[in-house]
């Protein structure tokens, strides 16, 4: 052997430790973001990739990795603006409710992971309309929650067929929108935003999370309302949000709930990347609670410091 290579290898093992795989970590960039946990392992989805849905999974919260593309747009029948993903689990199948080309649409597959398809290539709801979210009645009867593109973005919900693939048109109904000062932003007069729509039973009493103001204000937050049935009627509390600009941060809002291993209420929320810059919007969680008051309303608050997920990315020197 030349000693050339003799010397090559003696530096090699000397340094070993530098030729190791090592572990870099990112913060994790999606927007409108949803976690879902299946079995011992969370993922999380969100509006980030022009081509579709990325997943990542965790163990902790804390630390995440790549697990692919979810949703492929050569999957859909729409091919751009792939917004506001969320993912639920009924019986063996996963479904994927997501927003494309500014319609409501619903892929399915047999793992969190995917890879997600349409099992019809219609829209589910034949009008314009943002974020899809789905929530389950105390009988099993599915209701969708979304944002119509009417006088802004308005809040509407409706039933939806057994099989989950289209809302049932006789039901659609109006449930809120701009009314209150801080859903609005002088910056943006021409916007009248109320979007994000996140359904969950306290005690027994309904609450309807959404977004509000816009979502390139720094001032894009979090309202309630609350109803003792689905079908509403919906009436929102206070006239101030119950999460916006949290812990300092900018545009801190378009949100889920979800529960942890331990039956703990989280809240994933997005926040814009810096004060001067919106994006990339970065996800965050934070334990959250819900306590009812003996009037029937709610109040909401939410840990003094968030989890701020990491993406494990591994690389060789």
């Amino acid at each position: 052997m030349p000693r050339t290579h003799i010397l090559l290898l003696f530096i090699l093992a000397f340094t070993g430790v530098q030729a190791r795989t090592t572990l870099e970590k990112s913060q994790l960039e999606l927007a409108d973001p949803f976690i879902l946990l299946e079995g011992d392992t969370y993922y999380a989805y969100g509006t980030h990739s022009p081509e579709g849905f990325q997943v990542y999974a965790s163990k902790d919260l804390r630390t995440w990795k790549y697990r692919g593309m979810a949703l492929h747009k050569d999957s859909t029948t729409a091919k751009a603006r792939f917004w506001a993903p969320e993912v639920y689990k009924r019986g063996d199948t996963f479904y994927l409710f997501f927003t494309g080309l500014l319609h409501l649409y619903v892929a399915t597959a047999k793992s969190p992971v995917g890879p997600f398809s349409q099992p019809v290539r219609v829209p589910i709801y034949k009008e314009r309309a943002i974020d899809a979210s789905l929530t389950f009645d105390d009988d099993g009867t599915p209701w969708l929650f979304f944002a119509r593109l009417i006088d802004g973005n308005t809040i509407y919900s409706a039933r939806m067929n057994d099989s989950l693939t289209h809302v049932l048109p006789e039901t659609v109904q109006y449930v809120t929108s701009v009314s209150q000062p801080w859903e609005t932003d002088p910056k943006y007069p021409n916007a009248k935003i109320a979007e994000g729509p996140f359904a969950i039973k306290v005690g027994n009493t309904w609450a309807l999370t959404y977004s509000a103001n816009d979502c390139r204000s720094q001032n894009y937050g979090i309202g309630l309302l609350t109803s003792n049935s689905l079908a509403g009627p919906w009436k929102k509390q206070d006239n101030s949000p119950i999460f916006q600009n949290a812990y300092g941060m900018m545009g801190t809002a378009h949100h889920a709930f979800f529960r942890d291993k331990h039956g703990r209420l989280h809240i994933v929320f997005h926040a814009h990347n810096s004060p001067e810059q919106m994006g990339p919007r970065l996800l965050y969680i934070a334990r959250a609670k819900f306590k009812q008051r003996r009037d029937g309303s709610l109040t909401f608050k939410y840990a003094r410091r968030p989890i701020v997920p990491k993406v494990i990315k591994k690389t060789s020197l």
